[in-house]
C-alpha cells in the first residue's frame, strides 16, 4: 500500500473535482430557469460555444479587440441574478429595480454604468361580449449597459428581444457599435410595438366613431370608457420615456458613442409621433363620450316625448267615459238615442287631432 504522503495529491485533485461539479450543477440548474441566452461578440460577430456569465465577461477582458458580452434574463429573482450582480459589478438599486419591475421608463447612471428601464406593449383587441381582457398588456425591459457588457431584464410574456438579437447578428457593422448598438436596437424595437399599437388603436376607436354618430346604432359608452383607459395606460408607458431617450441623444454617458447617439434621434423622433397620437387619442375619445352621453340624453328625451304624446291621446278617452261613468240622472245627453256613437265620433276626432299635432311637431 503506497504511503498517505504519495496519495495527498491524488485525493486532493479529487476533491477538487468535486466541488467544480457541484458548483457548476449549482449554477446549471437555475441559470437554464432563467438565462434566455448569454453569448459574446467580437469584431461584430458572434463567437460560437455556449457560455457562462463567467467565463463570457473572462473571454472579452482577455481580448484586445471591441469585444461584449451580452445576456438575456427572463423575471429572474433576488437569488437568481445575485451571482451575475457581483461578476459584473451591478448597483445593488439598480439590481432591486431589475428584480421588482413595476418602474416608470427611466435611465440611471452608476459609475461607469447605465440602468435603463422601458416599458414595453402589446395590443390584445378590443374584447369579446362577456369577455375580460386588457385591450393593451405592458411589460418591462431593464437594460444593464457596460463598457463591455449588456445585460437585458425582461418581465412580460410579449416582451421577447429574440428578434432584436437575430437582426443585429445579421448586421455585423452594427453590432460592431459595441454595447449602446445594442441599447438603441432593443429602444428602437420597443418604440416600434407603440407605433403598431397606436396604429391598431386608431382602428379601434374609428370603428367606435362610426357607431357613436351612426343614426340608429347602439352606444356602448363603456366600452368607449375602457378604451380611454387603456390610452391612458399607454401614455404613461410611453411619455416618461421621451426624457431619457433625449439624454441618450444629448451625450449623457461615454458609454453611447457619437454613432451612436445619432440612431437614438430616429428613436425620438418615433417617440413624438406616438406622443402626438396618443394625446389625439385621449381628447378624441373625451369628445366621444360627451357625444355618446349627449346621444343618449336625447333618446331618452325622444322616448319621454314619444310617452307623453300617448298619454295625452289617452286621456281624451278616459276623460270622457269618467265624465260619463259618473251616477246622475241629469247629465246632458243622456238618454238621447245617438248619444253612444257621438261620443265615440268625439272620442276618434279628438285622438287624431292630436296625433296629427304631435306628428307634426315630430313628437311622434
Amino acid at each position: 500500500m503506497p504511503p498517505l504522503s504519495a496519495l495527498r495529491p491524488a485525493i486532493r485533485a479529487h476533491r477538487q473535482v468535486r466541488r467544480e461539479t457541484v458548483l457548476s450543477n449549482k449554477l446549471r440548474v437555475p441559470i437554464s430557469a432563467y438565462v434566455v441566452d448569454c453569448a459574446v461578440y467580437a469584431d461584430g460577430h458572434r463567437l460560437p460555444g455556449r457560455w457562462t456569465h463567467e467565463r463570457a465577461l473572462a473571454e472579452v477582458r482577455e481580448r484586445d479587440d471591441d469585444a461584449f458580452v451580452w445576456i438575456g434574463l427572463h423575471e429572474p429573482d433576488e437569488e437568481q441574478i445575485t451571482g451575475i450582480a457581483d461578476v459584473f459589478g451591478l448597483h445593488e438599486l439598480a439590481v432591486e429595480d431589475a428584480v421588482h419591475a413595476h418602474q416608470r421608463p427611466k435611465l440611471e447612471r452608476y459609475d461607469d454604468m447605465l440602468f435603463m428601464v422601458l416599458k414595453t406593449v402589446c395590443y390584445r383587441g378590443r374584447p369579446e361580449e362577456g369577455a375580460e381582457h386588457e385591450i393593451v398588456e405592458t411589460g418591462e425591459v431593464m437594460v444593464f449597459l457596460g463598457p463591455d457588457f449588456v445585460i437585458t431584464v425582461r418581465h412580460g410574456d410579449h416582451s421577447s428581444l429574440r428578434d432584436v438579437r437575430r437582426t443585429l447578428e445579421a448586421d455585423p457593422e452594427q453590432l460592431a457599435l459595441g454595447p449602446a448598438a445594442v441599447l438603441h436596437a432593443i429602444a428602437d424595437h420597443v418604440v416600434d410595438s407603440y407605433l403598431d399599437v397606436t396604429t391598431a388603436i386608431e382602428d379601434d376607436i374609428e370603428e367606435m366613431e362610426t357607431q357613436v354618430f351612426a343614426p340608429r346604432a347602439s352606444v356602448d359608452s363603456e366600452q368607449i370608457y375602457v378604451m380611454k383607459r387603456e390610452v391612458l395606460e399607454l401614455k404613461r408607458a410611453v411619455v416618461p420615456l421621451g426624457a431619457p431617450v433625449r439624454k441618450l441623444t444629448e451625450g449623457y454617458s461615454s458609454l453611447v458613442p457619437h454613432d451612436v447617439r445619432s440612431y437614438f434621434r430616429d428613436v425620438d423622433d418615433h417617440l413624438v409621433t406616438v406622443t402626438e397620437r396618443i394625446a389625439g387619442f385621449n381628447e378624441l375619445l373625451t369628445t366621444l363620450i360627451d357625444a355618446a352621453l349627449a346621444k343618449i340624453t336625447l333618446r331618452q328625451n325622444t322616448d319621454m316625448r314619444k310617452i307623453s304624446a300617448y298619454v295625452a291621446i289617452i286621456s281624451v278617452p278616459t276623460m270622457i267615459a269618467g265624465i260619463y261613468g259618473m251616477n246622475f240622472d241629469h247629465i246632458p245627453e243622456l238618454h238621447w238615442t245617438l248619444g253612444y256613437p257621438m261620443v265615440w265620433l268625439v272620442i276618434i276626432i279628438s285622438c287624431l287631432s292630436l296625433f296629427r299635432v304631435f306628428r307634426r311637431n315630430q313628437w311622434l
